[in-house]
């Protein structure tokens, strides 16, 4: 029953065949972009996988930063996920509304403070549906239950440790957002950011990761796109995007080749393009 380091996502299958186990928790962390006016917190009532929760990756950040959901204090993280009834001794399957997009980034923070029993449903809710397996909008139960974390500094990156590993060049930072994003073509969904990106970055959208139908690709695939965009896998990766969230899918994806000298740029572009003093790039490199 219980998942392995190495399992990092599971199939509709899997996850139809263990709703009804006591240790499973299923948490909805449904999140869209500025501008998209759909509420997930309202979709998430009226139509969710059978006892699932509601992750709500804006609350459970740090408020205390002026950047978009940004990792919350580990004592915040703690209260908010008993409050979901997740605990020590349970296995944890992230979805979202969207195929593969916030669960990643969900599922990265749980891995960040420590907690190991957890996995991506593999193309998320769309792929849920299209398996012909039922959805509800009747809540949950939910019972509170004691989880520990063990926070793992090495996950994450700073905007300063950042800048020297693009001075350094010791590191292959991998961009997640859009190409026309990446390039400086397209403005950013946030106002007052500069367009363009990480010098020395390269570009990985985060859909190139993923099949048609929403899940993630093989790791031979996996592997031939990180190539084809020019990343050099023998370094340590930091992955980025545009706050922090889809970075996450990349993350993902380097667990899933089996490379695990990466981290996360939690500030990512809301950070780094707000700042004149910080070089950027426009372009294909």
């Amino acid at each position: 029953m219980a998942l392995t380091d190495a399992t990092h996502l599971v199939s509709t299958e899997w996850l139809k065949a263990h709703l009804d186990h006591a240790d499973i928790r299923i948490l909805d962390a449904t999140w869209f972009l500025p501008g998209d006016d759909r509420d997930p917190k309202a979709l998430f009532a009226a139509d969710h996988i059978p006892g699932a929760r509601y992750f709500d990756i804006d609350d459970v950040s740090d408020h205390r930063s002026s950047l978009p959901h940004m990792l919350p204090p580990v004592e915040k993280f703690l209260s908010r996920v008993r409050k979901l009834g997740v605990g020590e001794g349970h296995t944890i399957i992230i979805y979202d509304a969207q195929g593969l997009f916030s669960a990643a980034r969900v599922w990265w923070m749980f891995k960040y403070f420590g907690h190991h029993r957890v996995a991506v449903l593999d193309g998320g809710l769309p792929k849920w549906k299209s398996d012909g397996y039922v959805t509800t909008d009747a809540p949950t139960y939910i019972r509170d239950r004691h989880m520990y974390a063990t926070p793992n500094p090495g996950m994450v990156r700073d905007v300063t440790q950042v800048a020297h590993a693009t001075k350094l060049q010791d590191h292959t930072i991998i961009d997640a957002r859009a190409a026309d994003r990446f390039r400086g073509e397209a403005p950013e969904p946030r106002s007052g950011l500069r367009s363009g990106h990480i010098p020395t970055s390269r570009n990985v959208p985060f859909q190139t990761v993923l099949n048609d139908d929403g899940t993630m690709m093989s790791p031979a695939d996996l592997k031939t796109v990180f190539a084809n965009a020019g990343v050099d896998l023998s370094k340590p990766a930091i992955t980025t995007c545009g706050s922090g969230v889809t970075a996450a899918v990349l993350s993902l994806a380097l667990d899933v080749i089996g490379k695990t000298d990466h981290s996360l740029y939690d500030g990512s572009w809301a950070e780094w393009g707000q700042f004149p003093t910080l070089a950027i790039e426009t372009g294909d490199s």
